[in-house]
């Protein structure tokens, strides 16, 4: 075991990333990263830091692997999986749900599964200063600063310039974890996105992939306003420009919704 995890140390570059069979596009994973130092790892993707402690066993076939995290969304959790070494490329396949690990590299539709490749980055590994206990319990409270995790309730919507009826937004709920978010109507699943954003430009940024719905496959872009517990959220449809105001008018097919905090 600590042969593997001798040369796991320093840092990988994510290159290739599926989610419930679900390829993830290039440009989402722009930055993405993890860093190995001694049995603890800080992994940057999608807009969040996540860190923990990660234990491999190198006996078994396939060799097993456990991120335990301990600060960033993820906090609490513990993500068992498999992973396989060739060179300089670290290959893991991780139940992002649930306690089940992986038996076969594999992620498909409803599995909860992730399969990541990554290779050993040219820059080497920056070593971080020793970090006390108070400080380490504060970093966790940065990921909800971002407003987005938990669950909403649908004020108001408006498709393409059409409002939709008062009387159908009390089925609407919005759930939101880390860096996924899954709209549902009643028993119906409307929207399944990995999503980053960008809280610095003006109006804020963020954009969807989509895992799910008439969008499946496909990347949105989009802006977000945070008011206290009300979220509004305005996307342009795929394979359009960002949009520069929160409205949506009969022919853009821009999606204008509000949320409020449960």
């Amino acid at each position: 075991m600590a042969q593997d995890l001798d040369r796991l140390q320093g840092a990988w570059k994510v290159t290739a990333l599926e989610v419930d069979g679900q390829q993830m596009p290039a440009e989402m994973l722009a930055g993405s990263n993890i860093v190995v130092q001694g049995d603890r790892f800080t992994s940057n993707g999608m807009g969040f830091v996540y860190e923990g402690r990660i234990g491999i066993d190198a006996s078994t076939t396939p060799r097993r692997l456990d991120m335990k995290f301990d600060a960033g969304p993820e906090q609490g959790n513990t993500n068992p999986g498999i992973y396989e070494l060739a060179g300089d490329t670290w290959r893991l396949c991780l139940a992002t749900r649930g306690d089940v690990r992986p038996a076969a590299f594999g992620s498909t539709p409803g599995s909860g599964f992730a399969v990541e490749t990554l290779v050993r980055s040219a820059a080497p590994a920056r070593t971080k200063p020793a970090k006390s206990a108070k400080a380490k319990n504060a970093r966790p409270a940065e990921a909800p600063a971002t407003g987005f995790d938990g669950e909403w309730s649908m004020l108001s919507g408006i498709m393409d310039g059409r409002a939709m009826e008062q009387s159908l937004l009390q089925w609407v709920e919005r759930v939101t974890k880390a860096n996924q978010t899954t709209v549902v109507a009643g028993p119906q699943t409307m929207l399944k996105v990995v999503f980053t954003f960008d809280p610095s430009q003006s109006p804020k940024a963020i954009d969807y992939f989509n895992l799910a719905g008439t969008h499946k496959g496909k990347t949105q872009h989009g802006i977000y306003k945070l008011e206290g517990d009300i979220l509004t959220v305005c996307m342009a449809p795929p394979g359009t420009a960002r949009p520069t105001q929160f409205q949506s008018v009969p022919g853009d097919g821009r999606t204008l919704t509000a949320w409020k905090r449960r």
